[in-house]
């Protein structure tokens, strides 16, 4: 009997979690992908590859309000049990108190897993596929941002203009203008033109024209019959340098692992790793900052399913329920506040790194023993 309850504890949990976060992830990711339908616009990307580039974000937004999300859901239906006195069933079923927060604490661990699946594995995996794709699709729009008869600025120094362009890569009038800084610049114009591909880049060819260059003192022309001029450094707007929320984080725990071992280390200092593209030039901070991230920020879900289980403990007067429920939620919001803060204070001082390292597992601890103080002897409070 005990267990058909629990599963449908769990099975609501569940059902309101999916809801949520589907609805969150899916506003969220609207709003993402209005923000990067540049790489359609700006970029000439694509419809395909955009769609791909959105689609891997989604593990990412998932991974930043899954914590949130699982506390609202343990809240929600803890109190519309108690609101339609179904926690009677586990009371007169011989379930004691303690036992039910136990069962959530244990329930947690599921969210926890996942949690720590998405940040240490998914969801660098999806940002660096991401990137990776953008970068190797860079060699294919090219030809699709010239049109004819239109200025088009290819990034915001480059201008380019042609009266006919072929399907076959020909050109005719060509006209460049490219804009080094603010005292230099670049003119170029030829009769004829072709689009190829060299070495997985494309190179515009340019027949019959001349180059002038323009400073603040003077000009002067070069003519030419034929030269090529390289479209690779302008092929996107898109970074695709790695980042580091990119990086594997085995690679980078092992980066980090040699440097904590000697106490004495400069956060800001750049780890100079010739042989690992992973570690080299990053900031000891940053790598370490990240992996605080994938790694610790996490185990708050422990916590936080703690304080939403709180709702089972009745304070002495249901004159004070509703503070009892709001008391617990703005802790609970507050808790989730902190492990985004306790960022600031991590690498700051190797005297309390362990204590930040373990904060999350401490308060676990506490609150635990708080709870069994109150459920054991049964104290009543307000």
């Amino acid at each position: 009997m005990n267990k058909l309850i629990f599963r449908k504890f769990s099975i609501d949990i569940l059902n309101f979690f999916l809801i949520a976060s589907f609805s969150i992830t899916f506003i969220v990711w609207i709003i993402q992908a209005v923000n990067l339908l540049d790489l359609v616009s700006d970029d000439g990307h694509s419809l395909k590859i955009y769609f791909y580039i959105v689609s891997l974000n989604l593990p990412k937004i998932f991974s930043k309000i899954i914590v949130f999300v699982f506390f609202i859901s343990i809240f929600y239906v803890i109190n519309k049990y108690n609101n339609s006195n179904e926690l009677l069933v586990f009371w007169n079923n011989g379930i004691k108190k303690i036992k039910f927060i136990n069962f959530i604490l244990i329930f947690s661990l599921l969210f926890l897993i996942i949690q720590l699946a998405l940040n240490l594995f998914i969801v660098p995996k999806a940002q660096n596929l991401g990137r990776l794709y953008i970068k190797e699709s860079n060699i294919d729009f090219l030809p699709k941002l010239i049109s004819e008869k239109k200025f088009i600025n290819v990034m915001k120094n480059l201008t380019i203009f042609v009266e006919e362009y072929k399907k076959n890569g020909k050109l005719k009038k060509i006209y460049i203008n490219e804009n080094i800084d603010s005292s230099k610049s670049k003119i170029i114009v030829a009769e004829n033109g072709r689009i190829i591909k060299k070495e997985n880049k494309y190179i515009l060819r340019l027949f019959n024209g001349g180059i002038t260059n323009i400073n603040k003192d003077n000009a002067f022309t070069l003519n030419f019959s034929e030269t090529d001029y390289d479209l690779s450094e302008f092929s996107t707007k898109t970074i695709t340098r790695t980042k580091v929320q990119e990086l594997d984080s085995v690679q980078m725990f092992l980066c980090l692992k040699e440097i904590f071992q000697n106490k004495k280390f400069n956060k800001n200092e750049r780890i100079n790793k010739p042989e690992s593209e992973t570690c080299n030039g990053r900031t000891v901070k940053s790598l370490s900052e990240e992996l605080y991230k994938r790694s610790v920020l996490p185990f708050y879900t422990l916590i936080i399913s703690l304080i939403a289980s709180s709702l089972v403990i009745e304070p002495r007067s249901k004159y004070f329920m509703k503070f009892h429920k709001l008391n617990l939620f703005l802790i609970g919001i507050s808790v989730i506040i902190l492990s985004q803060l306790s960022l600031k204070f991590f690498l700051n001082s190797m005297d309390i790194l362990y204590l930040i390292l373990f904060l999350p597992i401490i308060l676990v601890i506490l609150y635990y023993i708080l709870l069994l103080i109150f459920t054991k002897f049964k104290l009543n409070y307000l």
